[in-house]
C-alpha cells in the first residue's frame, strides 16, 4: 500500500492505493488535522492491485503526460502535478482558462493504457482559490 499528497493553496488531494477502507479513512482524518487545509480530494483506491508491473507502467504514463503537457505551448505546465495509480492519471492544478484545462485532459485521454482521468484542476479564478476566513 502507498499513499501520496499535493498540496496547493490548502486543497490537499490524497491518491494512492491501501488494502483496506479503514486505511483510507484514516489517511482522510490525519490529512485534516493538518493547519492550513481547506479541501481534501480523497482519490485513494481500495484494491489489492499494484506491484512492480503496474508501477512501471504508470511511471511510463505520467511521463508521457508531463511531456505533453511541457511541449504543448498553448499550456502553462508548471501549474499542473500529474501521477498516475493503477492506471488512473490524477491532475491537479491551476488552470489559465477551460479550454488550456480541456487540453490538459485530451492529452492525458490518448495516451495508451489509462483507465480514468481524475481532474481536480481550479480555474485560476476560482473562488476556491481565495484565503479562508
Amino acid at each position: 500500500q502507498s499513499v501520496s499528497f499535493n498540496v496547493i493553496e490548502g486543497r490537499v488531494l490524497l491518491k494512492g492505493a491501501v488494502k483496506k477502507q479503514k486505511h483510507r479513512i484514516r489517511a482522510l482524518e490525519l490529512t485534516w488535522q493538518a493547519d492550513g487545509v481547506r479541501e481534501v480530494i480523497n482519490e485513494i483506491q481500495v484494491t489489492d492491485q499494484g506491484g512492480i508491473v503496474n508501477y512501471a507502467r504508470d511511471t511510463w504514463i505520467s511521463t508521457q503526460l508531463k511531456a505533453e503537457i511541457l511541449f504543448d505551448t498553448d499550456i502553462l505546465s508548471i501549474n499542473y502535478n500529474v501521477e498516475t495509480i493503477n492506471g488512473v492519471i490524477y491532475v491537479v492544478g491551476i488552470a489559465q482558462d477551460q479550454a488550456e484545462l480541456d487540453l490538459v485532459v485530451d492529452h492525458a485521454r490518448r495516451i495508451e493504457n489509462v483507465e480514468k482521468v481524475a481532474s481536480h484542476v481550479v480555474m485560476k479564478d476560482d473562488p476556491r482559490r481565495e484565503p479562508g476566513p
